[in-house]
C-alpha cells in the first residue's frame, strides 16, 4: 500500500505534465516515508533533453539534503525510466527504484536496453508495475490527443 500511495503522487504530477503539453511521466523521492522531492516532465518547457522527470526529482532531493549521493531514498517513477534516467539514478546511489507502467520504446530496465544493475558499482532493488494501468493510460490518453491534433492540422 506505501508503493501506490507515493505511486498515486508520482502519477498526480504526470498528470500536471501532460496539462502543460510533456509527457506525462512524474517521479517522487521518499525518505523515510516522506517525500523530499517532486518532478514531472519539462524538457518541452525548458528546452532541456535532460529534464525528465526522474532527473528533476533527483536534482531537488540531491539539493535539499545536501548531497548527490542519496542510499537512504526511494525513487518512485510513473514509467520504466530511460538510460540517462537509470544511470542518474545509480550515481544518485539510490536505495530503491519503482515505477509503473513498462517503456516498450525507450525502457533501460528490462524494455530497450536492459541495463545491468547487478553489475554496477551500485546496485539497487527494482519494483514494478505499480498501478501500471494507471500509468499506461495516462500515456496512451496524451498521444491519442497528440495524434489527433496532429491529424486534424
Amino acid at each position: 500500500m506505501t508503493d501506490e500511495r507515493f505511486m498515486r503522487e508520482a502519477l498526480r504530477l504526470a498528470a500536471k505534465a501532460a496539462e502543460r503539453g510533456e509527457v506525462p511521466v512524474g517521479a517522487v523521492i521518499v525518505r523515510e516515508g516522506k517525500i523530499v522531492a517532486r518532478g514531472y516532465n519539462r524538457p518541452v518547457k525548458t528546452s532541456d533533453p535532460t529534464a525528465h522527470a526522474e532527473v528533476v526529482a533527483i536534482r531537488k532531493a540531491a539539493r535539499k539534503l545536501g548531497n548527490y549521493r542519496l542510499p537512504e531514498c526511494d525513487l518512485y517513477v510513473t514509467v520504466e525510466p530511460c538510460a540517462m534516467c537509470l544511470g542518474a539514478a545509480i550515481q544518485a546511489r539510490l536505495g530503491r527504484l519503482v515505477y509503473g507502467a513498462d517503456d516498450p520504446k525507450a525502457g533501460a530496465v528490462k524494455s530497450i536496453v536492459r541495463f545491468p544493475i547487478n553489475k554496477t558499482n551500485h546496485r539497487f532493488e527494482v519494483a514494478s508495475g505499480v498501478l501500471a494501468g494507471e500509468s499506461a493510460r495516462l500515456l496512451r490518453d496524451f498521444f491519442k490527443v497528440k495524434r489527433r491534433k496532429r491529424a486534424a492540422g
